[in-house]
């Protein structure tokens, strides 16, 4: 395939970066952002042994894009248990969570980072018959090198921002060249089969992975235990929450709660290492340091067990909706549980999923705190609304899994023998 002059200088731009990648990995694992001990892997290293026979490879960056890879990872390990499965990720927080919930016999890598160097040190140790990136993940130096190795590539459950589709327009020939190694594109909605027909790919039909998969995981000792501790207090959720957002929910929480006996916030931050500085900033106590929830707050900063506590929630709030600049998380993971849900207006990354949830009565939109503490209010006061939201949310859920049967026929011709 023929670079265009802008990608050949990103090339050359990632080799003349590439010396300085281990001292900023370096850098990042200080913070907690790398697995310390794993960085020769985002270098395109690794001490694991390739399997024989062929290799699926899946990657997603993130804990929401990995996340809605797993009921793919399921459906392709039934379909082909000859093949072998490799997940790769770009976060420590994804990592973590793929070490509790890859199937046997699936291996985790860090992808790597995008300089020729480590990308082709990733293609030469795994080489890959198959690569399915899901959402946006378009890194030109490792999806040409995989192209030209052979490696079909799919582009699942693909997501375009039109602020990123109009600065891709600056480059057409180059958004063309990269869309076009993609033997398949699968978009999440028609806004962003729009704008990449607009680039000049050809996407197939819709497929968001976010709307598939299982109820999260849930230890039921665990879960049984937490509800003792609870006692006859009602829960409000706070899930997936990021800086900012938690003075906003507890000040409505507090708003709608005035006797601590009557109900108790968990917020569950959707990066846990803020956890002790969240908790002693809000006086919560903290799951992570072994603490009950004997206050009105509590911290849930553990990893994993999310799913514990969409269970243990009378009423979720998610999280990543109050504060501009994220676009919400996947609501479909408490609506799988059947929970009532309490949303902030910043959604754009799942704004299609809310506006049909709303529109079935299944979550309510919040635009500010006072607005939140009036629907906590609310769902308190009036069980049967609740049940009815919990009863719409998880029917809303059941009718989603359709469309991965659908997705699965395509990727078969693209699947070695």
């Amino acid at each position: 395939m023929r670079r265009t002059l802008p990608l050949a200088l990103y090339g050359a731009a990632m080799t003349l970066l590439a010396p300085f990648a281990p001292a900023v990995l370096q850098a990042r694992a200080r913070r907690g952002k790398e697995d310390a001990k794993r960085l020769g892997e985002r270098l395109g290293r690794t001490n694991i042994s390739r399997p024989p026979g062929p290799l699926f490879w899946l990657h997603g960056v993130s804990v929401g894009e990995t996340t809605s890879l797993l009921p793919l990872v399921d459906a392709l390990q039934a379909a082909r248990p000859d093949a072998t499965l490799l997940v790769t990720s770009g976060t420590a927080t994804a990592a973590a969570m793929l070490a509790t919930r890859l199937p046997p016999g699936t291996i985790h890598q860090f992808a790597p980072v995008d300089t020729p160097a480590a990308v082709r040190g990733f293609l030469d140790h795994w080489r890959p018959d198959i690569g399915v990136f899901v959402e946006s993940e378009l890194w030109p130096s490792l999806i040409l090198a995989a192209r030209a190795r052979g490696t079909r590539l799919v582009l699942a459950s693909a997501r375009m921002t039109e602020a990123s589709a109009r600065r891709w327009t600056r480059w057409p020939a180059s958004a063309r060249a990269l869309l076009s190694a993609f033997d398949l594109i699968l978009p999440q909605d028609e806004a962003t089969a729009g704008r990449l027909r607009r680039l000049g790919a050809e996407p197939g039909p819709s497929l968001n992975l976010k709307r598939v998969g299982d109820p999260l995981p849930v230890d039921l000792d665990a879960l049984a235990r937490t509800r003792e501790a609870v006692g006859r207090r009602r829960v409000i959720l706070a899930a997936s929450t990021h800086e900012g957002e938690e003075d906003i929910i507890v000040q409505a929480f507090r708003a709608a709660v005035l006797d601590p006996s009557e109900a108790l916030l968990i917020i569950a931050p959707r990066h846990p290492a803020r956890g002790q500085k969240l908790g002693e900033s809000l006086g919560a106590t903290c799951r992570a340091a072994g603490e009950a929830p004997t206050g009105s707050v509590h911290l849930a900063d553990t990893l994993g067990e999310l799913g514990l506590f969409f269970r243990l929630a009378d009423v979720v709030v998610m999280g990543g909706s109050f504060a501009p600049g994220i676009g919400g998380h996947n609501p479909l993971e408490p609506a799988r549980i059947g929970r009532p849900i309490l949303t902030g207006p910043h959604v754009a990354n799942a704004a299609e999923l809310y506006a049909e949830l709303l529109a079935e009565a299944a979550a309510v939109q919040a635009p500010d705190a006072a607005a939140l503490a009036r629907h906590i209010r609310g769902l308190l006061d009036n069980p049967m609304i609740a049940r009815r939201m919990s009863e719409a949310a998880s029917a809303y859920a059941a009718r989603q899994g359709a469309a991965l049967d659908g997705a699965l026929a395509l990727l078969d011709p693209l699947l070695p023998a």
